[in-house]
């Protein structure tokens, strides 16, 4: 701003030694054709074992929703029962989420390991017309 006022940049730390602000993410090569990214191999592999591992941290924490779920009151009167039917539907919504969290994670793990199917399968094409050109064409 023109008055020195500082302003709000994504991304910029002032205090950094980072010469420019990131510019995003590190996957793939965007796609002159239309929306949609290029992954290569190594980076499609990667993205599988990101999400595999996400989806196995939300089912680490679904053991401790778990637990939240099953509270039991500390004493026996109104309040301590009022209170752990409040936890234990916390604890249920908690273990719903987590549970849709996982699902999420590992269908796009699956989607990344069917791109690696295609992967596999286009190069495997590529290799065999390759192997089929006549030999001495240069």
């Amino acid at each position: 701003m023109p008055d020195g006022t500082p302003v709000y940049q994504p991304g910029f730390n002032p205090g950094s030694v980072c010469k420019a602000p990131p510019t995003g993410g590190s996957y793939g090569t965007p796609v002159a054709e239309g929306a949609g990214f290029k992954y290569d191999e190594a980076t499609l592999h990667e993205l599988v074992n990101e999400w595999s591992t996400l989806a196995q941290e939300y089912k680490d924490d679904l053991d401790a929703a778990g637990k939240i779920a099953r509270a039991l009151p500390p004493g026996l009167e109104y309040a301590s029962g009022n209170n752990a039917d409040v936890t234990q539907h916390s604890g249920k919504a908690l273990t719903a989420a987590l549970t849709q969290r996982v699902n999420y994670c590992q269908n796009m793990a699956t989607k990344y390991r069917v791109a690696l199917g295609k992967y596999a399968t286009a190069e495997d094409h590529a290799t065999t017309v390759i192997n089929q050109q006549p030999k001495g064409i240069a």
